[in-house]
C-alpha cells in the first residue's frame, strides 16, 4: 500500500477516516473541498495517500474505494464524483498544491506491470523514462524496491491501476462499461491534458515562483525519438546507474501530458505472456546483463540480490484483459489519433521520422510522435496477446474494433467534408508512411485474425459481422496497394541499407541531382519499414507476406468456410420457416408437428429469422470485399460456391460427422468438428430416458404435469399386469390396447438407443400416460369443445361422454387402418 516516506500522526486524517464510515458522500466531498482550500500543504501531505486510496481503491484490490467502474450516470452520486475528480476540480487542485512543495509518495515495485517489474528485478533500468531516477534502494535488497512518485504521478498511477484491479460487481447491478464514471473520467482527462484544439490549460494553483514546475523533465540527451523504441546501444543501463536528468524548459509546457500518457500506456498496455517476454530478450541484452553482473560482483559494497533475480523465471504475470479494459484502450487509441491529426498545417507536411523541427512548439512536437513512439510497440503486443488468447465468441468485437481504430487514423482527422460511401472512400496518399511504419499492425494481425476466423462459428450473425468489418476496412481503395508496397520495401535486399546516402544530401542547385534525392527517400523508406518489423519481431523473424502464396491459400480456405456457412444459414432459415408454418394456428388443432426432440441443432435461439438474413448479407459482402482485396477471379469464386452448394444437399446433413473408431467409441476428427461447428452435419440426438420424466415444457402446465404423473403412476402400479396381458394378445383387443397403452414410436427409437437392457425393458412395458392432457393446447381444445357443446345445449357430462366416445372411435379407426395409412 502506498504511503508517504515519512508518516506522522495526523488528527485531520483520523477525523476523515471516522467520517468516511458515518457521513454520506456529498457531505464528505464538501468537507474535503473546505479542507483543501484552507489547510496548508504540510497537513494535506499526510492525508493524500489515504484519500487517493479511498477514491480509487487499494492496489491489492481489498479496498474498493468509490467503485468508479460500477458508478453510472443514473446513480445519485455520479455528479458528485465527477465534479470532485474533474481536471479542474478539488482533487486536482490538491495534487497541484502538493506538487509545488515537491512531496514524494512511494509505490512498491511489485505493483508495476510484469515486464517492468521483471526488468528491474533483473537489474536493468526500464526503457520507459517514466521510471528513471525514481527507484529507491533500501538496504534489504531488491525485493522491497519502491518508486518515489510526485503527487501528479502518484494520482495518475492509482487512477490508471484502478482499471486492472479485479472488480466485484454486486448482484443485480449491471451497466454498460462506456457509461461508467471511470470511462467518462478517462475521456475527460484525455481531452484536458491532450487537447485537440489549443494548448494544455495552466495549473489553477501556483506556488511562490508562479507556476508548478515539472518534477521529472526529460534529459537534454533524451528526445521524443527515443521513446518507445529500443536503445541503439546493445548495453542497457543498470538500475544502480540511473542517468541524471536536467531541467529542460521546453518540457515545462507538456510534462503533465507526457506523464498521463506514459502512465496509461505502461499500466494498460505493457503486459504480455512469458513467451513474448522471453522472445524480446535478445542475446545481446543477455550478454550485456551478464557483463553488468560481473562488474557489480567486483564492487566492494553491493546490494543483496534476492534469489532467482535476473532470470527469466522472475516474470510470471498472468494477463487476461477484460472487455472493459479493451474498451478503455480503444478510447485511448481513438483520442490519440485525433490528437496527432490536430497538428498545425505547417507541421503536417513533415515526415514523422524527420529530425529537424526548428520552430515547433513542444505540444506540436508531441503530437507528431505520440502514436509511433509512445503507443505502437506496446499496443501491438497487447493486441497480439488478445488475438491469441481471447475466447472464440462475440465478445472479441471489442478487441477487433480497437485494432480497426488504430489502423484507420484517417477516420479521426476532424474533417467535415461530405463523407463518401464506405466502399468508395479512398485512403489518401499522405497516410502511406503511416501504413509502412505500422506494417505488422496490418499484415501480421490480419493473419492472426484469419487463423481465429476459420475456428469460429460463422453462422452466428455476430461472428459474421466481424468478418465483414475486417474485409470492409481492408477493401478500402488504395489501402491494399499501400500494404503491398510496404511489404515490397521490407523485402528489399539488405545491401540497400549499406549504401544509404548521407542525410545532408545536396540539392540540384548545390551540385546534386534529383536522382540522388529520390534514392535517399527510397532508402529512408526501406530503413523505416525494416526498423519497424525488426523492433517488434526481432532480427530473426520469419515474415509471411500478406499477399503471398501461403496466405492466399488460407484466404481461399476461409472463402470455402464462408460459403459453407452461407449454405448452412440458408438451410437453417428454410427449416425455421417450415417449423413456423407447422406451428401456426392450425397446429393447435393437431395438424402440426409435435416432435420436439427432432429440432434442428445448428441454430442458436437468437439466430433465427432476421439474424440469419443478416448472416447471409454479412457473408455475401465479406466475400465481395475479400475478392477485391486479393484480386480473386469472380468466375472461379462463383463456381466454387456453386460446387459447395450442390454437394451439401439435405441428404448430406443427415450423415454423421467425420469420425474415427476409438476404444471407447467414435472420436471426432478436425474435419468433423468443423462440420458440426458450421452446421453441415450433426448427430441425431433423442431423449432416451423415461418419457414421463422429461423436463416440463413451456407449453405445459407444471401443476397438471405433476398431478397427472402421480395418477398415471398409481394406475400403472395397480393394473400393470393386466395392461401387459392385454397388450400381449395377438388379436384385435391386443392391438387396440397397444394403441392406447404403448408408445407407438418406441420400436423405431430403440433400434438406435444405446440404453441399458433394464431401461429398455422398462420403457417397453405398456402403461397409461396422461401427460398430453397437461398441454395448454389440449386444455384450450377441450375448453373450446365444452363451449361449443354448451352452445348446442350439451351439459358437461354429455360433452365428456362425447369426447371419450370420439377418442375411442379414433383409436378404433387407427387400429383398423393405421398400418395402411403408414404405408401410403
Amino acid at each position: 500500500m502506498a504511503a508517504p516516506t515519512l508518516q506522522q500522526p495526523s488528527f485531520l486524517l483520523a477525523n476523515l477516516k471516522a467520517d468516511a464510515t458515518t457521513k454520506p458522500l456529498l457531505q464528505r466531498c464538501q468537507d474535503l473541498v473546505k479542507i483543501i482550500d484552507e489547510y496548508p500543504a504540510k497537513e494535506l501531505h499526510l492525508i493524500f495517500p489515504w484519500l487517493v486510496e479511498s477514491v480509487f481503491g487499494s492496489l491489492d484490490g481489498i479496498i474498493a474505494g468509490w467503485n468508479l467502474r460500477l458508478l453510472h450516470s443514473r446513480s445519485n452520486e455520479y455528479n458528485i464524483v465527477m465534479e470532485f475528480l474533474n481536471p479542474s476540480g478539488p482533487m486536482m487542485k490538491l495534487v497541484y498544491k502538493l506538487q509545488a512543495e515537491e512531496y514524494k509518495y512511494e509505490i512498491p515495485v511489485n505493483y508495476l506491470p510484469g515486464p517492468v517489474k521483471a526488468c528491474i528485478q533483473e537489474g536493468v533500468l526500464p526503457d520507459c523514462p517514466l521510471f528513471h531516477n525514481k527507484l529507491q534502494f533500501p538496504l534489504s535488497g531488491l525485493l522491497t524496491l519502491n518508486l518515489a512518485l510526485n503527487p501528479f504521478e502518484f494520482f495518475m498511477f492509482n487512477f490508471a491501476y484502478c482499471l486492472i484491479t479485479p472488480k466485484n460487481s454486486p448482484q443485480g447491478q449491471h451497466g454498460s462499461s462506456t457509461d461508467s464514471a471511470y470511462f467518462v473520467l478517462v475521456d475527460t482527462y484525455l481531452k484536458y491534458f491532450l487537447p485537440i484544439e489549443g494548448s494544455v490549460p495552466p495549473s489553477p494553483f501556483s506556488d511562490s515562483r508562479g507556476s508548478v514546475t515539472a518534477p521529472s523533465p526529460r534529459s537534454s540527451s533524451v528526445s521524443f525519438a527515443g521513446y518507445g523504441v529500443h536503445s541503439p546501444s546493445l548495453l542497457k543501463h543498470h538500475i544502480f546507474h540511473q542517468p541524471s536528468v536536467n531541467a529542460d524548459p521546453a518540457a515545462q509546457e507538456i510534462w503533465r501530458s507526457e506523464t498521463l500518457l506514459q502512465m496509461f500506456v505502461e499500466i494498460w498496455l505493457h503486459h504480455y505472456s512469458l513467451e513474448m517476454y522471453q522472445k524480446l530478450q535478445s542475446p545481446q541484452v543477455k550478454l550485456a546483463l551478464l557483463q553488468y553482473r560481473l562488474s557489480m560482483s567486483s564492487m566492494p559494497c553491493q546490494p543483496h540480490a534476492p534469489p532467482g533475480s535476473g532470470t527469466l523465471h522472475t516474470y510470471q504475470e498472468p494477463f487476461s484483459p477484460t472487455e472493459e479494459h479493451v474498451l478503455v484502450v480503444r478510447l485511448l487509441v481513438k483520442h490519440l489519433h485525433a490528437f496527432s491529426n490536430s497538428q498545425k498545417p505547417e507541421q503536417l507536411s513533415s515526415s514523422p521520422s524527420a529530425h529537424s523541427h526548428t520552430h515547433t512548439s513542444p505540444l506540436e512536437e508531441f503530437k507528431r510522435v505520440v502514436v509511433q513512439r509512445f503507443v505502437q510497440q506496446k499496443l501491438y503486443l497487447f493486441l497480439q496477446h488478445c488475438f491469441g488468447h481471447w475466447p472464440l465468441d462475440a465478445s472479441f468485437r471489442a478487441v477487433l474494433e480497437t485494432w480497426l481504430s488504430y489502423i484507420q487514423p484517417w477516420r479521426y482527422t476532424g474533417e467535415k467534408t461530405n463523407p463518401q460511401p464506405d466502399q468508395n472512400r479512398t485512403v489518401p496518399d499522405k497516410w502511406e508512411s503511416f501504413v509502412q511504419e505500422n506494417l505488422l499492425m496490418y499484415t501480421k494481425l490480419f493473419q492472426v485474425f484469419l487463423n481465429r476466423t476459420v475456428r469460429t462459428d460463422l453462422v452466428n450473425a455476430k461472428n459474421a459481422l466481424m468478418v465483414f468489418r475486417v474485409a470492409k476496412v481492408f477493401a478500402q481503395p488504395n489501402l491494399a496497394d499501400m500494404i503491398q508496397k510496404g511489404e515490397q520495401l521490407f523485402l528489399e535486399p539488405e545491401h540497400v541499407l549499406h549504401h544509404r546516402q548521407p542525410r545532408g544530401y545536396l540539392t540540384p542547385s548545390q551540385g546534386g541531382s534529383y536522382l540522388s534525392s529520390r534514392q535517399r527517400v527510397m532508402t529512408d523508406m526501406v530503413f523505416r519499414v525494416k526498423s519497424h518489423v525488426y523492433a517488434l519481431e526481432g532480427q530473426d523473424c520469419q515474415y509471411k507476406q500478406m499477399f503471398g502464396t501461403e496466405l492466399r491459400g488460407a484466404v481461399m480456405k476461409l472463402i470455402q468456410i464462408i460459403a459453407q456457412a452461407r449454405h448452412t444459414a440458408k438451410r437453417i432459415s428454410d427449416h425455421s420457416s417450415e417449423v413456423a408454418a407447422n406451428n401456426s394456428f392450425l397446429s393447435w388443432f393437431g395438424m402440426g408437428s409435435s416432435d420436439h426432440n427432432n429440432t434442428f441443432s445448428g441454430a442458436e435461439p437468437e439466430e433465427s429469422g432476421e439474424c440469419l438474413k443478416k448472416t447471409h448479407e454479412f457473408l455475401d459482402r465479406a466475400l465481395e470485399n475479400l475478392c477485391q482485396i486479393f484480386k480473386l477471379n469472380q468466375g472461379q469464386l462463383t463456381q466454387l460456391i456453386s460446387t459447395l452448394g450442390s454437394s451439401q444437399d439435405d441428404g448430406n446433413c443427415k450423415q454423421l460427422p467425420d469420425c474415427i473408431q476409438g476404444e471407447n467409441g467414435l472420436i471426432l476428427t478436425d474435419l468433423g468438428r468443423r462440420q458440426i461447428l458450421n452446421g453441415l452435419r450433426r448427430f441425431d440426438i433423442h431423449y432416451q430416458g423415461d418419457p414421463e420424466l422429461q423436463p416440463i415444457r413451456s407449453y405445459e402446465n407444471a401443476l397438471l404435469v405433476r398431478l397427472f404423473y402421480r395418477i398415471s403412476s398409481l394406475v400403472n402400479e395397480r393394473f400393470g399386469e393386466h395392461m401387459n396381458t392385454l397388450c400381449s394378445r395377438p388379436d384385435f383387443l391386443g392391438r387396440l390396447g397397444r394403441h392406447y397403452l404403448a408408445d407407438p414410436d418406441s420400436t423405431a427409437k430403440l433400434k438406435q438407443s444405446p440404453q441399458s437392457r433394464r431401461t429398455l425393458e422398462r420403457n417397453r412395458q405398456p402403461r397409461l400416460s396422461l401427460r398430453p392432457l397437461a398441454s395448454y393446447r389440449t386444455i384450450l381444445l377441450l375448453l373450446l369443445f365444452y363451449v361449443f357443446g354448451a352452445l348446442l345445449s350439451f351439459g358437461p357430462i354429455s360433452s365428456t361422454l362425447l369426447i371419450l366416445t370420439g377418442g375411442f372411435l379414433y383409436g378404433l379407426l387407427m387400429t383398423l387402418f393405421g398400418d395402411k395409412l403408414k404405408t401410403h
